[in-house]
């Protein structure tokens, strides 16, 4: 059955008409398999990535199930930001626009709760919400879901990824009414079979669709490999040299996007900061700074980014290697779009370098060693450029008003048109950057005498040194970490699991003690006897029974 012809579609027409006038020409295979399911009334499990059309495969059911006449809130979508919920009710609209009395509202923190409230008052068909405000209006009775008939969870694994899994499984719980549930996720992580477990009917349909081409050809991607001290140098120095127009660089933490962002803005770049801290008002103003043109550098995390839609990027440098192969993706599709060409770079320290061929075996891509840009290559190419542009003026532009205040200037120096073309050259180049120094990091054991794999991508907790942690206890489940930003505090949560007693710890105050000691040679009698109370002869701390 074709569901894009209104003639035997199970799809209403005015919704075929509103989709198909935003360019569906034909239904993706999560569509195709979820809308079906969807509309027969059953619950449903949907594991598919980003940019699957997700939006459409639960959207269009849900609309076509709103009664126009019931003033009630009938849908519900949760979203794990504020960029998603406003993305995803845009969507809802568009697939509605020829549905009269269907009313579809956004609510999400950052935002005067005061305006939502009025606007929940009037005729709301579906809402489309981050779990911690939608928890807050159903607190204050202002969202009232007695009527409802479908809840949908999107982006579930992102959701609990950032610590809302106390907030959804309240809404679950307290949604008074009895209704379906369409939960889709990237992954299937336990926790989210739980969640499917307890609230989703038993025989909830389960949709699986993978897609097949993890990168886009048109992207060309490298990888340099540098010290953890020069990052922000090799950073600047691949802005400096491939110049592009509009760059995204991806960091793991707020603290390290602030610090990047400060260090370049220092240097003169135009470059803002992206992260779940910044207030709405200061996260539009970014955006807007960004795709106007006014900042050229947009520095984020993998959470804040989630929703930017910028078709121009030239490049993405990823700062951090992501904590998934999945996020890997998300980064690098954010260049070569429309068919144009871009590129990709990835900033390697020591045996980061196996999480580099883990993305290339799980992607099936080949990314390039290149070598950080020598200072000459970089003021070759600053210098091109600034050639470029000058060419441009000459063959554009008149100049003759110029040349007698040149000649002028020649006569009352004495220096040669040369030397002041040279100056005004450097003048425009900037300052000489210096040359950056790679340490080689030798293979073999880590400082505890174990064999360093770098971690991977299977310890979603990634810990330098391959100790990683479970998915739950790097992700700051616990209430109290609601309300902050999912990207550091998974950081300090694994920081304090990893402190408390850790083998790794517990070897570092080894090693201060045995500072002390010089270097132990066991088989040494003299060494041996030397030794202090509380260390023994192979150099480990000991506890020594009290008398």
């Amino acid at each position: 059955m074709d569901l894009l012809n209104s003639n035997e579609s199970i799809i209403n027409s005015q919704i075929i008409r509103g989709i198909t006038e935003i360019g569906f020409s034909q239904l993706t295979p999560i569509q195709e398999q979820a809308i079906p399911v969807l509309l027969d009334g059953e619950d449903i499990i949907g594991q598919a990535q980003t940019g699957t059309g997700k939006t459409a495969a639960f959207g269009i059911p849900l609309i076509q199930k709103i009664d126009p006449e019931d003033s009630s809130v009938q849908g519900l979508v949760l979203c794990p930001t504020r960029e998603l919920a406003i993305q995803a009710s845009d969507e809802l609209r568009k697939f509605a626009r020829y549905l009269h009395g269907v009313k579809i509202l956004p609510i999400y923190g950052g935002t005067d709760i005061s305006r939502q409230i009025k606007a929940l008052r009037g005729k709301i068909s579906i809402v489309v919400g981050t779990p911690g405000r939608v928890m807050d209006h159903m607190r204050r009775h202002t969202l009232k879901l007695g009527n409802l008939k479908m809840l949908v969870l999107d982006e579930a694994d992102e959701m609990l990824n950032m610590g809302f899994r106390e907030d959804i499984e309240t809404i679950l719980r307290d949604i008074p009414s009895e209704h379906q549930t369409a939960l889709f996720s990237a992954t299937m992580p336990q926790a989210i079979l739980d969640i499917t477990k307890k609230y989703l009917r038993e025989d909830a349909k389960i949709i699986k669709v993978v897609k097949k081409e993890l990168t886009m050809s048109t992207i060309k991607q490298y990888y340099y490999e540098v010290n953890t001290n020069n990052k922000n140098e090799v950073a600047a120095r691949i802005l400096d040299y491939y110049a592009p127009k509009r760059t995204l660089i991806f960091c793991n933490t707020k603290t390290m996007v602030d610090k990047l962002c400060e260090y370049l803005k220092r240097k003169g770049y135009l470059a803002e900061g992206l992260h779940g801290d910044l207030s709405q008002h200061q996260r539009d103003k970014v955006m807007n700074s960004f795709r106007n043109g006014t900042s050229n550098i947009l520095i984020a995390t993998d959470v804040a980014a989630r929703g930017i839609d910028v078709d121009d990027v030239e490049a993405v440098i990823n700062y951090d290697i992501p904590q998934d192969i999945e996020y890997y993706v998300h980064r690098i599709g954010r260049t070569g779009r429309a068919g144009r060409e871009g590129r990709a770079f990835t900033l390697v320290v020591g045996r980061e370098i196996y999480r580099i061929r883990e993305i290339e075996r799980v992607c099936k891509t080949k990314m390039t060693k290149r070598e950080i840009p020598s200072v000459k290559e970089v003021k070759n190419a600053k210098a091109n450029k600034v050639f470029e542009a000058i060419n441009k003026i000459i063959e554009e532009e008149d100049l003759s008003g110029i040349l007698p205040l040149i000649e002028a200037k020649i006569e009352e120096t004495g220096e040669s048109a040369v030397a002041l073309a040279a100056a005004l050259l450097k003048s425009h180049m900037g300052e000489e950057p210096e040359e950056i120094v790679i340490e080689k990091h030798t293979r073999g054991r880590n400082s505890y005498g174990r064999r360093d794999n770098g971690g991977s991508f299977g310890q979603r907790g990634y810990v330098r040194g391959g100790r990683g942690v479970s998915r739950d206890e790097g992700r700051g489940y616990n209430r109290g970490d609601r309300g902050k930003s999912g990207e550091d505090r998974g950081n300090r949560e694994r920081g304090r699991d990893y402190n408390k007693g850790s083998y790794g710890s517990y070897k570092n105050n080894d090693r201060r003690n045995n500072a002390d000691t010089g270097r132990i040679n066991k088989r040494s009698e003299r060494n041996r006897n030397s030794l202090p109370n509380n260390i023994n002869y192979k150099g480990e701390a000991v506890k020594r029974k009290s008398k």
